[in-house]
């Protein structure tokens, strides 16, 4: 008997997407707005939309500031990016910007959210727990993905550590790098033996999801070395961002994800 069935998640911006992701054997989709900002909060009514085309879970973009291209090798993800300092892309921004994202958090959440993917960090690079506790606190510690921010902080281990105790939290998005999964591979595969641990450290209890620069030659060696879950965007689409997810591309994934368990 294999192994159980890997997590495949899917970005979608819209309720076509959402509907061939799931035709493909998508399990999961992540759903943001305005890709050539690389993922922001999406409006109430396209998550009512994409909410009422399937029957997959739906994991919605908490981040109003823009995250400029992924750096060199990252590929589009949804969470990539540089820009004007180390974090751009990856802080809560001011009071006026955590207030609208709380906002936000309780519109989608009275239009039936119940899964999120926020997650941010201080100026110093270690997770912004001010934000992330409002925004917990705004989605009623629905469960969460913090998304690759992680992947510009100095000190992974401490970001792990801040948030070990933090509600809703079960998923870290990441690449292991900010130059993607073919420079981060190493330390997914270390991070993983980690959570594997009889007695894992404190952080690593959340399930590690590679994404970002994702290619279908990374799966068997993330699958061996225990990574149970896996993140798409532009692999899942004909034409780039431009193009809509393709059931055929999304079952490719669906197929290769499967046979590196069986």
């Amino acid at each position: 008997m294999g192994l159980s069935r890997p997590l495949l998640e899917v970005i979608a911006l819209t309720a076509d997407d959402a509907r061939a992701a799931q035709e493909g054997g998508a399990d999961r989709l992540e759903l943001v707005a305005d890709m050539a900002a690389q993922g922001v909060t999406p409006s109430r009514e396209t998550f009512a939309r994409v909410r009422a085309a399937v029957s997959l879970p739906v994991r919605v973009m908490l981040r109003t500031a823009p995250g400029p291209a992924p750096a060199s090798g990252a590929g589009g993800s949804g969470t990539g990016g540089s820009g004007d300092g180390p974090f751009r892309g990856f802080t809560a921004g001011g009071d006026a910007e955590l207030q609208q994202l709380c906002t936000q958090a309780d519109s989608l959440c009275a239009e039936g959210a119940d899964e999120f993917v926020f997650g941010f960090l201080d100026g110093g690079g270690r997770a912004d727990l001010a934000a992330v506790t409002a925004l917990t606190r705004a989605t009623g510690a629905r469960p969460w993905t913090f998304h690759r921010a992680i992947d510009r902080a100095p000190d992974r281990d401490a970001v792990r550590r801040d948030l070990a105790e933090v509600p809703g939290l079960d998923t870290y998005l990441t690449a292991g790098s900010a130059r993607g999964v073919g420079e981060g591979l190493d330390t997914l595969r270390a991070e993983a033996a980690r959570a594997a641990a009889d007695a894992p450290p404190p952080g690593y209890a959340p399930r590690t999801m590679a994404g970002g620069g994702l290619r279908l030659d990374h799966v068997p060696a993330l699958a061996a070395a225990g990574v149970t879950a896996f993140h798409i965007g532009g692999t899942a689409r004909t034409g780039g961002w431009d193009g809509r997810v393709c059931a055929d591309a999304v079952r490719e994934w669906r197929n290769a994800l499967d046979a590196a368990v069986s």
